[in-house]
């Protein structure tokens, strides 16, 4: 028999949204399925996926809240008179973020509705290769067909279930920006960025936080620039234990957590209470109730990622994946975007364009803030040899700091560059305010092949902190003092 719809999505989140939403352009008949299955803390959203809801807006937007404070400081050094000592209420803060956050989810259908997608709230199920099961929460069943499926799922963050306790009383970024009430003092183990960037907001509204880490930090990127972001976050307030890992988390009489972990270093076991446990431990992909081995779709047996090649596409004729569920791809927005785009259009546009995952540019959002586009330097070495690189770096101080006597000590920049004549451009990571604007711009000369020459002919814009990038020239092979003297 015919099918229903020419595609349909299963996950509204950004990939998801954006391949309907493209597809639906060219006229074709276009249905979308998103269901939210609350965290086992309860904490559920709307439409529009992780980055909407628990991830990139709310984590900005309360990262902007920090920033605010630490500007509350510096401005009584530039003459503002503000009465000490100054309060954080996060129930303010908490209700405007989830505000604006409705308001996103409340866009999303209003747009799904003006380009004629049809939006499914159901939980989906592969019945066969082009027949999706939906339930509703109360067990209804609806059943969709469709000639072509996409599956968005995206993933959900993990519980480290072998930690006793840690299910029951942890929450996890899921349920963090959905917090009516203050988390209070806040253990955060485990070291991925998002723990960093939940620390560091934590750290700047004037909460005791916590960062647990059993070994490196931002494993993935450079590493020079994720110890000078830890360095930042140290100084800035936030506490670290390192190389301790939790064994187990009680419930105290007074509704206090207690946490127990074992010191690798010492061969101790420590203990301390807290308010809140939130769990970082990475991002399982939601495939659990996908049915996928019923119809075939193969998946990584250690992430459970799907496996899809150039063009998307998976084992599976007409079934293909976008965005985080899919292995080997980088775990952002903005590139789950652009893959669904583009996969709608090799559908249904006559284009033959694939997604190109090489230097995409991303910021982690920290105290003091990291944006990178390219190879980190390691992944250089390990691709061309120490020989064949150039690193080019500078300690700058931002004009903003001056004044306020602020520390500038991890303002840092660098420039990695093959050594040969042309000396191209691999790769651009930077420290400092503003970090993904700063990154954003470099990224599209990077992604054009630009050469450090190139950039040596690049007047800077005065007084800026990306003006200190046209302006690199100490190498790291030369041993000469990389701070930035004068203005």
């Amino acid at each position: 028999g015919k099918n229903e719809y020419d595609l349909l999505v299963i996950g509204g989140g950004s990939g998801g949204l954006a391949c309907a939403k493209e597809a639906a352009q060219f006229g074709r008949k276009v249905a979308v399925l998103d269901y939210v299955e609350p965290s086992p803390q309860g904490t559920k959203w709307g439409l529009g996926g992780t980055c909407v809801n628990v991830g990139c807006i709310p984590k900005k937007l309360m990262h902007q809240a920090a920033l605010l404070g630490s500007a509350l400081k510096d401005a009584q050094h530039y003459g503002w008179n503000i009465a000490q000592p100054v309060h954080h209420t996060w129930s303010v803060m908490a209700q405007a973020v989830q505000n604006y956050v409705k308001s996103l989810n409340w866009g999303h259908r209003v747009q799904l509705q003006d380009k004629k997608v049809k939006y499914f709230n159901l939980k989906g199920s592969f019945s066969d290769s082009h027949t999706i099961r939906g339930l509703t929460k109360a067990g209804k069943e609806t059943i969709v067909t469709a000639e072509n499926i996409v599956i968005a799922t995206g993933g959900r963050p993990k519980y480290p279930t072998h930690v006793a306790g840690a299910l029951e009383y942890g929450i996890t970024s899921d349920d963090l920006f959905w917090l009516k009430e203050s988390p209070g003092k806040t253990l955060t183990p485990f070291v991925f960025n998002v723990s960093l960037e939940c620390a560091g907001f934590l750290t700047g509204i004037g909460l005791d936080t916590t960062v647990m880490m059993r070994s490196i930090p931002l494993r993935g990127f450079d590493q020079q620039m994720a110890s000078l972001v830890t360095e930042h976050m140290e100084s800035y307030g936030t506490k670290f234990l390192k190389r301790c890992f939790p064994t187990t988390v009680e419930k105290l009489e007074n509704n206090r957590l207690q946490v127990t972990w074992k010191n690798t270093d010492l061969g101790t076991e420590e203990t301390d209470s807290f308010d809140t446990v939130m769990w970082a431990v990475g991002r399982a992909p939601d495939t659990e109730t996908l049915n996928l081995e019923t119809v075939g779709v193969k998946t990584n047996s250690e992430t459970g990622k799907i496996i899809v090649d150039a063009s998307e596409a998976t084992s599976v004729p007409h079934i293909y994946a976008v965005g985080d569920i899919t292995e080997g791809r980088p775990e952002l927005t903005p590139t789950a975007i652009a893959a669904g785009k583009l996969l709608a259009q090799r559908l249904f546009g006559q284009s033959s364009e694939l997604m190109d995952y090489d230097n995409v540019p991303t910021t982690v959002f920290t105290p003091l803030e990291y944006g990178c586009v390219g190879l980190s330097e390691e992944a250089a070495v390990q691709c061309y040899g120490s020989d064949n690189i150039e690193v080019y770096h500078a300690y700058y101080k931002p004009l903003e700091f001056t004044v306020a006597e602020r520390d500038a000590s991890q303002c840092y920049m660098k420039m990695v560059c093959l050594r040969e004549r042309e000396q191209r451009i691999l790769g651009l990571h930077f420290i400092g305010p503003n970090a993904g604007e700063v990154i954003q711009g470099f990224a599209l000369g990077i992604k054009c092949g630009a050469t450090y020459p190139q950039l040596m002919k690049t007047i800077g814009i005065h007084p800026t902190c990306a003006e200190e990038i046209t302006k690199l020239h100490i190498t790291k092979r030369s041993g000469l003092d990389a701070t930035v003297t004068g203005c």
